[in-house]
């Protein structure tokens, strides 16, 4: 089958647009294994945060998600945090993701995230044996780190200033759904 994007395509950000927003069953349909393997960390951590804005351009919290597989760097799951669009308390971008790819061997995964992760992410990434998670933002939000090291999953940080800034503003505009994404509704009333 013949790709849109193969060993000779530039990566661009209208590329790195259209993986974000492509589904994941589609992607082989838009990139050969031979374009997925150049695509670095910084690449899929810019996928996370165009996911991130995704989420914020629909009235959610800008967080966002991609697990590939280590040894093809092909993209295996995909998300951004829907807690407002799907009233659903626990679709986090990480979440999300991980739905999304479905019954895999996570323990041959990497987990790129826009933001650090909420305790649950951060237990669910543990309990599913991710290997390694890359956070884009330690800026806005830390602590789990220490907690996925604790449990032997590699944990790199690999901040992007435009998802930093993106969440800084939804912080300042939303901070009563940022309380609640992070501590549920009830912690919203406590204030």
């Amino acid at each position: 089958m013949e790709t849109l994007l193969h060993a000779g395509s530039d990566v661009t950000e209208a590329v790195l647009a259209a993986i974000a927003h492509m589904p994941t069953t589609s992607l082989p349909v838009l990139m050969d294994d031979d374009f997925a393997r150049r695509l670095t960390d910084a690449d899929f951590m810019r996928v996370t945060v165009l996911l991130a804005q995704k989420s914020y351009d629909e009235g959610g919290c800008p967080i966002g998600a991609v697990i590939i597989d280590n040894a093809t760097r092909r993209i295996l799951g995909k998300g951004h945090n829907t807690l407002v669009q799907e009233n659903h308390p626990y679709h986090h971008g990480e979440t999300s993701a991980i739905r999304d790819a479905g019954r895999i061997d996570f323990g041959r995964t990497t987990l790129f995230t826009s933001l650090s992760p909420c305790e649950i992410c951060a237990t669910l990434l543990r309990m599913r044996g991710v290997s390694r998670v890359v956070v884009g933002d330690v800026t806005n939000a830390s602590g789990t780190e220490p907690l996925l090291r604790d449990k032997g999953i590699q944990v790199d940080i690999l901040e992007d200033p435009r998802g930093i800034e993106l969440y800084a503003r939804f912080r300042a505009e939303r901070p009563e759904l940022d309380l609640e994404d992070w501590k549920g509704l009830n912690a919203t009333r406590e204030q």
